[in-house]
C-alpha cells in the first residue's frame, strides 16, 4: 500500500491545522475531548474546504489530458462547485458549472450570494437548473460536457462533490495519514472521528485511510459519517462503493467490513441543504463558544450530531474524539433568515 504511488498536485498549505475545541467540550460536561481538524483553513483558493484536498489527486490526471475546461454540478451554494471555479483559475483553466436547484430555500439572493457568487467572481460559465437533488449522476452535467466538446473545447469531468471520480476518495484517505502523523506530534489518539456526509468520498476516503493504518496501529478507532443528504440509504451505499474502490486502489490487501462504515442519521431533517433546529444551535453554539463558523448545510448538521451522540453516551465518556470542519461558511450568504430570532445566551465556561 502506498499512496505516493498516485500524483498529486499540491493546493493545500500543507497539514490542515489540528486544535482543541475547550470550551465546547466543558459545555459538554468533559464527558469527552474534542478536537478540530480544519479543512476550512487547509489553503489559499476561495476560502479551501475539502473539496480542495480531492482536487489535488485529481489535478494530474486533468494536466495529462490535455483538458482546457473543467465541468461540475452542485447546487446554488455548492461549495464544491466553488472549489472547483477556484482550482480552474489557478491552473488558467476554464470552469463551466451546472448549479441545479437541490435545496428548496427562498431567502432572497440563493442562487446570487455566497459559493456561487464566488465562483462568478473567478470566471466560471454558472448556468442554473431547475433540477432538484440528487447525488447520482445528473443529466444537465452530461449535456455540458457535450456542450464544451461541441463548442471545440476538452472538457474535464468532475462529477457532484468529486465522488463519483474514480480518484475521488484518495484525498481523504491520505488525509487519515496525515492525521496520524499529527497525533504522533500532539501525543494523542482519536479513538472517534466525526465527518458530514452526503456525495460520499469524504468519509469513504477517511474509511479506507483509517482501516490502512489499522494493519499497522490496531487501536480501535470509529468513522461516524453524518448523514445530511436526507437520502440515507443511497448515501450508505455511495460511502460503501466509494470506500471499497479507494481501499482496492491503495491496495489495502482485503474488503472493508461493513462495521468499518457506518453513516448516522438524525440530524438531516427531511431535505438536502434545509436547516433544521438542531442545526442552528449548533452553528450558534460553536460560534459563541469557540468563534469557529459552521455552515447549514453540511457542519451545522454533523455538529449537531456530535453533540447529541456525546450527551446520549453513543460516544462514551473518556472519549478523544476529532471533529472533521469541511468548511462551506460562504452559504451562510444564502441563509440569512434562520438568524433573525436571538438565541438563549450559552453557560459560561471559564
Amino acid at each position: 500500500m502506498n499512496l505516493a504511488t498516485f500524483p498529486r498536485y499540491p493546493l493545500t498549505f500543507g497539514p490542515s491545522p489540528v486544535h482543541p475545541l475547550r470550551r465546547l467540550s466543558a459545555h459538554l460536561g468533559d464527558r469527552a475531548e474534542i478536537w478540530a481538524k480544519r479543512e476550512d483553513v487547509n489553503c489559499g483558493l476561495a476560502y479551501g474546504g475539502n473539496k480542495v484536498r480531492k482536487l489535488e489527486y485529481i489535478v494530474p490526471d486533468v494536466l495529462a489530458k490535455g483538458a482546457d475546461t473543467l465541468v461540475s454540478i452542485g447546487g446554488y451554494q455548492s461549495n464544491h462547485t466553488r472549489q472547483v471555479a477556484a482550482v480552474a483559475a489557478h491552473l488558467g483553466l476554464k470552469c463551466r458549472l451546472v448549479q441545479e436547484r437541490w435545496v428548496d430555500w427562498d431567502d432572497p439572493g440563493n442562487d446570487r450570494v455566497g459559493n456561487i457568487l464566488l465562483s462568478r467572481i473567478m470566471g466560471a460559465d454558472v448556468r442554473l437548473d431547475d433540477a432538484g437533488f440528487d447525488i447520482g449522476i445528473r443529466p444537465s452535467w452530461e449535456q455540458a460536457l457535450a456542450e464544451v466538446e461541441e463548442a471545440g473545447g476538452t472538457p474535464y469531468p468532475i462529477p457532484a462533490g468529486a465522488s463519483e471520480h474514480p480518484l475521488g476518495g484518495l484525498g481523504f484517505a491520505n488525509w487519515a495519514f496525515e492525521m496520524a502523523e499529527q497525533e504522533r506530534e500532539l501525543g494523542v489518539f482519536f479513538d472517534t472521528i466525526v465527518v458530514c456526509t452526503v456525495t460520499g468520498s469524504t468519509h469513504a476516503g477517511m474509511v479506507a485511510g483509517f482501516a490502512a493504518l489499522a494493519e499497522s496501529d490496531p487501536r480501535p478507532r470509529r468513522i461516524l459519517g453524518i448523514d445530511a443528504s436526507a437520502t440515507l440509504e443511497q448515501t450508505r451505499d455511495q460511502v460503501a462503493r466509494i470506500a471499497r474502490n479507494t481501499a482496492e486502489l491503495i491496495e489495502l490487501g482485503r474488503d472493508l467490513r461493513d462495521d468499518e462504515i457506518t453513516v448516522l442519521d438524525g440530524w438531516a431533517g427531511e431535505e438536502y441543504g434545509v436547516p433544521v433546529d438542531s442545526t442552528v444551535e449548533a452553528i450558534r453554539l460553536l460560534g459563541r463558544l469557540e468563534g469557529v463558523i459552521l455552515d447549514p448545510v453540511y457542519e451545522g448538521k454533523s455538529m449537531a450530531g456530535l453533540v447529541d451522540l456525546v450527551n446520549g453516551g453513543d460516544i462514551p465518556p473518556g472519549s478523544t474524539v476529532l471533529y472533521a470542519h469541511l468548511g462551506g461558511q460562504p452559504a451562510l450568504n444564502a441563509y440569512p433568515g434562520i438568524f433573525d430570532e436571538g438565541p438563549e445566551e450559552v453557560p459560561d465556561q471559564t
